[in-house]
């Protein structure tokens, strides 16, 4: 074969290859997500999104052993050559992490126009939905109960309170709050203060809220689902939503959030999917699930037991500076906690 008719037949092959690999790319439709909420309230929104759409979901989801890490990581790992599309975090702080890392990229979702300004990202590189509130879970029988966070350092209250190991989940975020909003120095003696005044710790939010159900301690600071799944198995608890007087900061909120992977595979079905996840009938449905979480659009419909976000005094924080308070910290809770 005559040389200029080989390099026209290998330019017609190379561009075949290229020709077929751009129709395979443009006619994927799917969506991979890694997710760290839980599986048993992340996986019917997933499949329902399937269903309305078309688009197949790949998800990877977190175990309870990865304590919310186990993504995360995977995601730094890939950061050169990305997998997924979409990052559903069960909270913003990993969502802010992944965007200082430049793991993300910004996308202004038409979804997140009545989700408050605090409760999102101001450079759109993650948006927060459907929320827990730290809440105190409370023994119906306990003679005094708590209205503040600052209860745990009250003489009143010595030997009768538990809280998660602030090394791990959400007790980290609210202690990071508190020393954001406090500085360091009050945020260092409120622990001491809690040390001396024999608040115990529990492995999780989970336990804490069955020895108080136990009646073992009167009180402790939980995840709002916590307290709702106790009250519908029975049990003696209540909850109290801390800190919302005239001159108190607030309960703190700790929203799910969705981010954009940058340069991720399917982008175009990734800004779908997070559209799905920000909208009004995924903020309901995560409501009247088990999980009972707090819509943060206020025009959702919450059921009776929720409070809706307006009628709360919630903490203002901003979550870019929860994170860098939370690894600063991190040498004192470990020394605190022992």
């Amino acid at each position: 074969m005559p040389k200029r008719y080989l390099k026209r037949v290998v330019f017609l092959i190379i561009a075949g290859v290229f020709f077929r690999a751009g129709l395979t790319q443009a006619q994927t439709n799917e969506v991979v997500v890694y997710v760290s909420e839980d599986q048993v309230f992340s996986e019917p929104i997933l499949k329902d999104f399937e269903k309305e759409t078309g688009i197949k979901v790949k998800a990877l989801y977190d175990t309870e052993e990865a304590k919310s890490t186990g993504v995360m990581n995977r995601l730094l790992a890939e950061k050169n050559n990305p997998q997924g599309d979409v990052y559903w975090a069960n909270e913003p702080i990993r969502a802010e992490y992944l965007k200082q890392a430049g793991i993300s990229q910004a996308y202004i979702s038409a979804s997140a126009k009545d989700i408050p300004d605090g409760l999102k990202d101001p450079d759109h590189y993650w948006t927060g939905f459907s929320a827990r509130a730290r809440v105190f879970i409370v023994n119906k029988r306990a003679p005094e109960k708590p209205h503040s966070v600052a209860d745990y350092a009250d003489p009143r209250f010595k030997g009768k309170a538990m809280i998660a190991n602030p090394l791990f989940g959400t007790t980290t975020t609210q202690m990071a709050s508190l020393f954001t909003l406090w500085g360091d120095e009050k945020g260092k003696t409120f622990m001491e203060n809690m040390k001396q005044n024999g608040v115990k710790l529990s492995t999780s939010n989970g336990e804490s809220a069955d020895f108080v159900a136990s009646g073992n301690f009167d009180f402790s600071l939980v995840d709002s689902d916590d307290v709702f799944n106790r009250v519908k198995q029975g049990k003696e608890v209540e909850i109290i939503y801390p800190d919302q007087g005239e001159n108190e900061p607030g309960c703190l909120i700790v929203p799910n959030a969705a981010l954009l992977i940058k340069s991720s595979p399917n982008s175009e079905n990734g800004k779908k999917l997070i559209d799905y996840l920000l909208s009004r009938e995924t903020e309901r449905k995560l409501a009247f699930a088990d999980c009972a979480q707090i819509p943060l659009n206020p025009s959702v419909e919450t059921p009776p037991e929720i409070k809706a976000i307006r009628t709360l005094k919630v903490m203002k924080v901003n979550y870019a500076e929860v994170a860098k308070k939370m690894r600063e910290i991190q040498p004192f809770l470990k020394e605190w906690a022992g």
